[in-house]
C-alpha cells in the first residue's frame, strides 16, 4: 500500500497496492485496478472517487483528514482485493458478500492482536514508563517482521510481494519522469519511501511517545489506551507522513526513512516483466483520467 500524499504536485499525486495478481492505482479522482486473468489478459476496472475531505472542508483539516483518509483507503483496498481475487477465480470458486466478511472479520482480528498481544507479553516482565513502552514496540516489531518473514516463503502470497514491487517500481519511473516501458520500470528499485511498512514504522514511533505521557491508571486503562487511541496515532502518523514527503529530499528525513526501506525488502519482491506491464497498465490509465 501507498499513500497518495496530497502534495500539489502532480508526480506524487498517486498512491497504490498490490492485488492478487494485480495492481490497484489511485489519484484524488478515480482508482484503477487490473488483474491478469488465468487466460493472461489484464482486466481493467475503474472508479472515479470523491473523498469525503473534498465534499465537507471540516474533514479535510489536519489530524481529522489522516483518519479519513485511512478509514477510505483501507476501504478502497478491501473493494480491490475482493475485485482481484473474483478476477482471478472459476465462476464457480468466486467468493460471495458473506464469505469475504468473514475473511475480512479474521483480518480485523489479525490486526487487533498486532496491537494487544505485544502489550499483554510486555506486561509478563517488571518495567514501567518509557522502557515499557520500548520494549512493548520492539516485541511489536518483531512480532511483525516474523510473520513478513514466515508469510513471504508461501508461494502464493510471493505472487502478491512481487507485484507490490512491480507497482512500487512503476511509481518510482513515474516520479523519476522516465518513460512507463517495461524495461525502463525495470530499472528502478523496488522499495519507496511512501509505502505503508514506512508508514508502520512511524506509527510504532508514535505510540511510544503517545503511550508514555499517558497516565499509569492500571492494567485495563493502559490496555484500552491501545485500543482507544488508535485512530489517534493514525492521524498523528499521517501527518508525519506527509511531512517527511514535502521535505524528502532532506539528508535527516532520508536517514529517518531508512528503516521502512530495509523492511521492504521483505514485503517487496523482484517482480517479473508481465507484472510490471499490469503496474503499467494500472498507472497509465489512472494518467489519462487524472489529466482529463
Amino acid at each position: 500500500m501507498k499513500f497518495s500524499t496530497g502534495s500539489g504536485e502532480e508526480s506524487l499525486a498517486f498512491g497504490g497496492q498490490a492485488l492478487l495478481e494485480g495492481v490497484m492505482m489511485r489519484s484524488r479522482t478515480h482508482v484503477v485496478m487490473c488483474v491478469r486473468q488465468p487466460d493472461n489478459d489484464i482486466l481493467t476496472n475503474v472508479e472515479e472517487i470523491n473523498p469525503l475531505s473534498r465534499r465537507y472542508s471540516p474533514l479535510g483539516l489536519p489530524f481529522i483528514r489522516g483518519i479519513i483518509s485511512l478509514v477510505e483507503t483501507f476501504y478502497l483496498g478491501i473493494k480491490g482485493i475482493y475485485f482481484s481475487a473474483n478476477a482471478v477465480l472459476e465462476d464457480e470458486e468466486q467468493f460471495t458478500y458473506k464469505e469475504f466478511a468473514v475473511v475480512l472479520v479474521l483480518a480485523l482480528v489479525l490486526a487487533s492482536f498486532f496491537f494487544i498481544a505485544p502489550f499483554l507479553l510486555t506486561s509478563l516482565f517488571k518495567l514501567t514508563g518509557l522502557f515499557f513502552n520500548v520494549a512493548e514496540a520492539v516485541i511489536r516489531l518483531s512480532i511483525f517482521l516474523l510473520y513478513l518473514s514466515l508469510v513471504s516463503r508461501w508461494s502464493e502470497f510471493k505472487r502478491v510481494l512481487q507485484y507490490h514491487g512491480a507497482e512500487h517500481k512503476t511509481i518510482n519511473a513515474y516520479e523519476s519522469g522516465a518513460e512507463l516501458k517495461i524495461e525502463t520500470v525495470q530499472a528502478f528499485s523496488r522499495l519507496h519511501p511512501r509505502c505503508g511498512t514506512s508508514f508502520l514504522f512511524i506509527v510504532i514511533f508514535v505510540s511510544v511517545l503517545l503511550f508514555s505521557i499517558m497516565p499509569d491508571l492500571g492494567f485495563v486503562a493502559r490496555l484500552g489506551y491501545r485500543i482507544l487511541l488508535i485512530p489517534v496515532i493514525g492521524a498523528i502518523s499521517y501527518e508525519l507522513l506527509k511531512l517527511s514527503d514535502k521535505h524528502r529530499k532532506s539528508r535527516i528525513i532520508k536517514i529517518v526513512t531508512l528503516p521502512g526501506l530495509a523492511v521492504q525488502h521483505l514485503t517487496t519482491k523482484e517482480p517479473e516483466d508481465d507484472m510490471v506491464e499490469v503496474a503499467v497498465a494500472a498507472l497509465e490509465e489512472t494518467k489519462k483520467l487524472y489529466v482529463s
